[in-house]
């Protein structure tokens, strides 16, 4: 059964944000708000966070995890980056778009495109995430709520709760963040191509 945090959308109860941190550390699996849309979330190395993500959304090894990142600076750790995509990509950070890029040997094999080596990385513009992050002190691994055979990704907290109460370990409700996703920019060429438009403004990469 899933926990329920009503958090404030701009000003987030640090109690709250404490105790959910302290779910994702002991494991959990949670849905929280994003500047995109609502996301399911877990560690990094969660030993089963990945397979209940791909379970619950009915992922193939094709799909692009992503690592939400606090700041632009945790991002060479976990992605290779060429000057020209360190250059654009902080300039558009933090907003609605998603990278991707070749991984480093820091993500586990499990997380990256099984085929191309890659994983997507971002960073929100939304003060519950970022409260999250700053109080985990690592990146989240993160997919977009988009339930199978669904047009938009959830944005209620409380349909949530009720949709999906046995298959999550907590959600947190900051209002509505909106269905439109992240834009997506692949940059594992070498150069950026959008391979999807979203909330992010993609005429600065095309």
């Amino acid at each position: 059964m899933a926990r329920y945090y009503d958090v404030h959308p701009r000003d987030p109860q640090p109690r709250s944000i404490a105790q959910v941190v302290a779910m994702l550390r002991d494991d959990a699996l949670i849905a929280y708000p994003t500047d995109s849309s609502y996301a399911l979330g877990c560690r990094i190395d969660s030993p089963d966070g990945a397979d209940r993500i791909r379970r619950l959304r009915r992922l193939d090894d094709k799909h692009h995890f992503t690592l939400v990142c606090a700041e632009f600076a945790q991002l060479g750790q976990f992605v290779h980056l060429d000057n020209a995509a360190f250059r654009a990509i902080k300039a558009a950070t933090p907003n609605p778009y998603t990278f991707i890029l070749p991984a480093t040997r820091e993500v586990p094999k499990r997380l990256a495109n099984a085929k191309k080596k890659t994983v997507g990385v971002r960073i929100p513009d939304h003060p519950v995430v970022r409260a999250l992050l700053r109080e985990l002190g690592e990146p989240l691994l993160s997919s977009t709520l988009l339930l199978p055979d669904a047009e938009e990704a959830m944005t209620d907290g409380w349909q949530i709760k009720e949709e999906l109460d046995h298959l999550l370990d907590a959600v947190v409700d900051a209002g509505d963040c909106g269905t439109e996703p992240t834009t997506v920019v692949d940059w594992s060429e070498g150069y950026p191509q959008v391979v999807r438009v979203g909330a992010g403004d993609p005429s600065r990469f095309e």
